[in-house]
């Protein structure tokens, strides 16, 4: 969008003097600027996969203390307006100019179920195919003016006890945006996969994870230290057009991961980084389809490498979804 149209749309909102609550966004409502596409149901059948490392008791001498779990997943992700100007009150350092913030605020709600699950140690805790084992309610922003270069935004809340707000930027680009390489073994500890505490990765590595692909000849499976990899595997032969990316940080300015003490102190979620690609495909029948790749950072164990603090285990997931509805 460029600084025209974002002026006319904010002169439309600067009229709004109350929340909206109500209101139905449209698909493709200029309105709601990068987030225009959102509003809706997006569902996913099998393309979403997870990884996660977690505390696990030792059951004899020299055995891992760690469990890697994999899962493959279904999801359904549901946004809805809230407002287009949620206004912030402010005025000028000399106090004589109002300079009101305008604020266009998406509800969201991400319900996850596995359809395939696998750890290593093997315990008996990684549940039964059909289980659901994410729900997420939470907000995207969209900083219309006076945002310090930082438009987007995610206000997350999630049942382990983490509240979340991750800041950042959004941008468009012709055609299908790269992914970022990701390496998923942990920080703080010899990554060579020959290094005996990196068993379970190395497993998965060099026996990647297909869950219920396993009768598609040529499918790669999930690869814990390559994560992104089929996500790019997603975007092959696609037709895109044009792509939103919003990226999102918790590093970033006043963003950060709030926990409960039990997660402090066992396993802190210290970071959490997204990006969502929202893809318009070229066709007679135009489609909506929505990448992310999520890394939120768990720390625990003591690091091996010299240096202080925990050991940063990458907790990471992936989805492909399609828009199946202008409603949710």
């Amino acid at each position: 969008m460029t600084a025209t149209q974002d002026d006319r749309r904010l002169q439309r909102l600067l009229g709004i003097d109350r929340i909206i609550i109500e209101e139905n966004a449209r698909a493709g409502d200029e309105d709601l600027g990068p987030l225009r596409d959102l509003p809706g149901r997006w569902v996913s059948t099998v393309n979403g996969w997870n990884m996660i490392a977690l505390p696990f008791a030792r059951t004899g001498p020299g055995t891992l203390n760690y469990r890697l779990l994999l899962n493959q997943y279904t999801e359904t992700l549901n946004f809805t307006l809230v407002d287009k100007g949620v206004p912030n009150r402010g005025v000028n350092d000399d106090q004589t100019v109002q300079t009101d913030q305008l604020i266009v605020t998406l509800d969201y709600e991400q319900v996850i179920r596995q359809v395939a699950v696998v750890d290593r140690p093997r315990s008996n805790v990684a549940g039964a195919p059909g289980l659901a084992i994410h729900h997420e309610p939470g907000l995207f922003l969209n900083m219309i003016n006076l945002n310090d270069g930082i438009d987007v935004g995610r206000l997350a809340s999630i049942p382990h006890g983490t509240s979340v707000l991750a800041l950042g930027t959004s941008s468009e680009v012709s055609g299908v945006a790269q992914i970022p390489a990701v390496n998923g073994l942990p920080v703080g500890v010899n990554q060579d996969l020959a290094n005996p505490y990196l068993e379970p990765y190395r497993f998965f590595h060099e026996n990647p994870f297909d869950g219920l692909f396993r009768a598609i000849p040529g499918f790669p499976g999930f690869d814990p230290v390559e994560p992104h990899r089929l996500l790019e595997r997603d975007n092959q032969g696609v037709n895109v057009q044009t792509t939103t990316i919003l990226e999102m940080n918790t590093t970033t300015a006043s963003g950060g991961v709030s926990n409960i003490p039990f997660i402090e102190r066992q396993a802190d979620a210290a970071s959490m980084k997204s990006t969502f690609w929202i893809q318009r495909l070229r066709g007679i029948i135009p489609r909506l389809r929505l990448q992310y790749l999520q890394i939120v950072n768990l720390e625990f164990f003591p690091r091996t490498d010299g240096r202080p603090g925990r050991i940063i285990w990458p907790h990471v997931s992936i989805n492909t979804l399609e828009k199946v509805s202008d409603r949710a």
